[in-house]
This record gives structure tokens, C-alpha cells and sequence, in this order.
């Protein structure tokens, strides 16, 4: 089999399986705009950078853990499962910290998201239950991470996309039958991934599988040395959440609520955008890793050009697609019909979206490095894009243009970290080559 024949079968049921996490999260944001109108939206949009950082960090010793687990595979040594134990452990200890704040100060944390006396009593009880929850969130990550690097990509896509289909069921019918409104889909969504893992344990649980539990002291060396491959997934899963919290407070300073709620419409059609590259960049990663491993320069190079183009492609046709059914897209989350919203949210979308055709290039670069033990590369793109362009260029731009500055700041962070991994890139290789001479 070709390298790119075996890319595509990492690639493919990874894109499926990040898909099935966006669609949940969109059918929680129709069903929530349904029952609960403009309010539900803007609550739930400032209830998600909760979800980013517990993903985020999640997602960071998961699959962090599941690539060094790889790479130190590939090279042959013998103490590889310590890594799964490792992620299992702090996983759990760092989760709890969410479990405390969902039990005694879920309030304090909603009025610090920006939210009013309206919104509070719309959202407290979906961020508790959210938080306490989080144990489950987090783990996930590791059970699916370990299940795709020990070869079982497929186990890893189904878990993904029938948690996410029992999610949107589950949604229905807490929400209307059962009439428990927005706690329904706080419910469906805790849940949801206690499904996942419990279909991971399919590979868990048959001859396949080379991974289990060995007794060890937990180890911040190898939680430090997971992490670093990390980055990239934690930036992924927390530069939405930062985008959001960094937006909702400006929106909320230059217009109010409504104008929160239409970059909840825009925002929820973005995760799908991110995660269909994030599913490019993550995909790559086992085969990246056993390739580098193995010293196989040649095939290294080809996973990255086809990688780049299979995100690029994706990037086209999802932004156009998105531009045009803005009007449609924009609708499906207007249960309320407001004109306002709509205005803001269509002229958003046409100005927000092409950065997905710069941010495919950045996801996937980073991705790439991080597969591939490069983990300064990897941290500073995946920072810039994520975290220190976005909000300076979301900040600066909206005292320029105002809202549209705040749709621009999206397109424009993309652009500068470009420019900046290219310049970094030079100077890697400058070094690189400073050192063979």
C-alpha cells in the first residue's frame, strides 16, 4: 500500500469521527435556540470557552501521550504503555479541578464569562452539569487517542460519531418529550462521551490490542514530555474557546447580546470548519510519527505535501459552501426570526470564513511537527493562530472597523502566522544547518 493510500486511511475516519463532534454541538445550539431563543444561544456561547479548556487540556495529554507513545514505539523501546497509565492518571487529577467548580462556584465562573441576570438564569444549571462532567470529557481523549495509534482508526471513528449520534437523540428527547429545556442537552452532551469510550473498549478488550494499564508512580517528566507533542491538539480544541471568550467581550462592549448570539451562529458553523482540518492534522499523526521513527525521510515528506493537500481542499469547499447558504445556515439558529441578528450574523460569516483557506495551511503544518518531534515549530504556530494573534488582531481591528473588525480578525491571524511559520521555518533550518557543518 502506497504512503498515501495509508494516510488516507488514517486521515478519512478521523475527519468522520471530528465531524460527528461538531455536529453534536451544532444540534445542541438548534436545539437550544429552539427551546430557549436567542438567550439559549448567547448562554451556550459563553458556556463554550468551559468546554475548550476542558477539551483543550483533555486533548493535550491524550493525544500528546498517544504521539510520543508512537514515536518512542517506533524506535523500539519497551516502557511505551507507561505513557497510557501516565495520560489515564493526570487526566483524572486535573479533571476533578472542574468537577469542584461545577459544585461550589458555577455562578462566579458565568458572570466572569460576561453574563447578565437574563443569561444566568438561562445558563447556570447547563455549566454545572457541563462541569461536572468534565472527567468524562478529558478521558476520552486518551481511550480514543490510544485506540487510533494502536492501529484501530476505525474503532476510534465509530466511537466518535455514535457518541455524537446519541448525543443529538438524546438531545430531542430530554429536551422536548421529557421537557427538562436546556439541562436535557446538558445532560445528552455529559453523556455522550461515556458511550465513546465504552466503544473503545471493542478495542480494548480483543487480541488486538497492545495497550493496558502497568504499575508506576505518576511521572511529570513523561506527562511534561507528552505535553510538548501536545500543544497542537491543546491549541486546536482551546483557540476556539479564546476566540469566543475574546469576541464575546468585545461584541459585548460595541452591541450587547444579540450581537453575542449571532457569533454563536457563526462560531458553531466554525468548530465544523476546524474540525475537518483538525481532523487532517490529527489523522496524520501515527503514520507521521512511525515514519519519522523509522527514519524514512522520503515518506515523511510525502504524508506532509498530501496532508496540505487534502486540507486544502477541504478549505475550499467548506468556505464555499458556508458562503454560499450563509442566508440558510444563518436561519437554522433564528428560531427568534430577528432581522438584527441575521443582519449581523451574514455579513459576519462573509467576512470571518475565507481565513479557513490560510487556517488549513497553519492546522496541518503544526500538526505535522508535532507528529514528528518538532515541538517548538508545532507550539509557535499553533500559539500564534490560536491565542496571541487572534485576540491582539480581534482587539485591534474592532477600534479600527468596528463589528467588521471583529469578523476580520479571524482571516487576518491566519495570515500572520503564515508569514511567521515560514520565517521560523528559515531560522529552524538555518540551525539544522549550522550544526551538520
Amino acid at each position: 500500500m502506497s504512503i498515501e493510500k495509508q494516510l488516507r486511511k488514517y486521515i478519512m475516519p478521523n475527519i468522520f469521527a471530528m465531524v460527528g463532534v461538531s455536529c453534536y454541538v451544532i444540534a445542541d445550539t438548534f436545539f437550544i435556540s429552539v427551546s430557549a431563543g436567542s438567550n439559549g444561544i448567547t448562554a451556550l456561547n459563553l458556556v463554550l470557552p468551559v468546554f475548550g479548556l476542558i477539551y483543550a487540556i483533555g486533548a493535550m495529554i491524550g493525544i500528546g501521550s498517544a504521539t510520543r507513545y508512537t514515536l518512542r514505539k517506533a524506535l523500539g523501546e519497551k516502557d511505551v504503555n507507561q505513557y497510557f497509565t501516565n495520560s489515564f492518571i493526570f487526566t483524572i487529577l486535573v479533571s476533578m479541578v472542574f468537577v469542584f467548580m461545577g459544585i461550589f462556584i458555577p455562578g462566579p465562573i458565568l458572570r466572569l464569562l460576561g453574563a447578565d441576570d437574563v443569561i444566568m438564569d438561562t445558563g447556570l444549571k447547563y455549566i454545572r452539569i457541563i462541569l461536572c462532567f468534565a472527567p468524562f470529557f478529558m478521558i476520552n481523549f486518551t481511550f480514543t487517542s490510544f485506540v487510533r495509534n494502536d492501529g484501530s482508526p476505525n474503532i476510534a471513528m465509530a466511537a466518535t460519531l455514535l457518541s455524537g449520534i446519541f448525543n443529538i437523540i438524546f438531545d430531542y428527547i430530554l429536551m422536548f418529550p421529557l421537557k427538562l429545556g436546556i439541562v436535557g442537552a446538558a445532560l445528552a452532551t455529559g453523556f455522550s462521551p461515556v458511550v465513546s469510550m465504552l466503544i473503545c473498549m471493542i478495542h480494548y478488550l480483543s487480541g488486538k490490542n497492545t495497550i493496558h494499564f502497568v504499575r508506576m508512580k505518576p511521572s511529570f517528566k513523561k506527562l511534561w514530555s507528552s505535553c510538548s507533542l501536545g500543544i497542537v491538539a491543546f491549541v486546536g480544541e482551546i483557540s476556539s474557546a479564546v476566540t469566543t471568550l475574546a469576541f464575546n467581550f468585545i461584541l459585548l462592549d460595541i452591541i450587547g447580546n444579540v450581537a453575542v448570539a449571532a457569533y454563536g451562529v457563526i462560531a458553531n458553523i466554525a468548530i465544523v470548519g476546524t474540525a475537518l482540518l483538525n481532523g487532517v492534522a490529527q489523522g496524520l499523526q501515527p503514520l507521521a510519527s512511525k515514519v519519522h521513527g523509522e527514519g524514512e525521510t522520503d515518506s515523511e515528506k510525502r504524508v506532509y505535501r498530501h496532508s496540505i493537500i487534502i486540507g486544502c481542499a477541504i478549505a475550499v469547499l467548506f468556505v464555499g459552501l458556508v458562503i454560499v447558504f450563509s442566508g440558510q445556515l444563518t436561519a437554522m439558529f433564528n428560531s427568534e426570526k430577528s432581522i438584527e441578528l441575521a443582519a449581523y450574523a451574514k455579513k459576519g460569516i462573509i467576512l470571518y470564513f475565507p481565513g479557513f483557506l490560510i487556517a488549513a495551511i497553519n492546522i496541518i503544518r503544526a500538526g505535522f511537527y508535532s507528529a514528528t518531534g518538532r515541538a517548538l515549530e508545532s507550539s509557535v504556530i499553533s500559539v500564534s493562530r490560536g491565542i496571541v494573534s487572534i485576540i491582539i488582531f480581534a482587539f485591534l481591528l474592532s477600534k479600527i472597523l468596528g463589528i467588521n473588525g471583529v469578523w476580520l480578525a479571524f482571516p487576518v491571524s491566519e495570515a500572520f502566522t503564515l508569514v511567521l511559520s515560514f520565517v521560523i521555518i528559515g531560522i529552524m533550518g538555518k540551525k539544522k544547518n549550522l550544526r551538520n557543518t
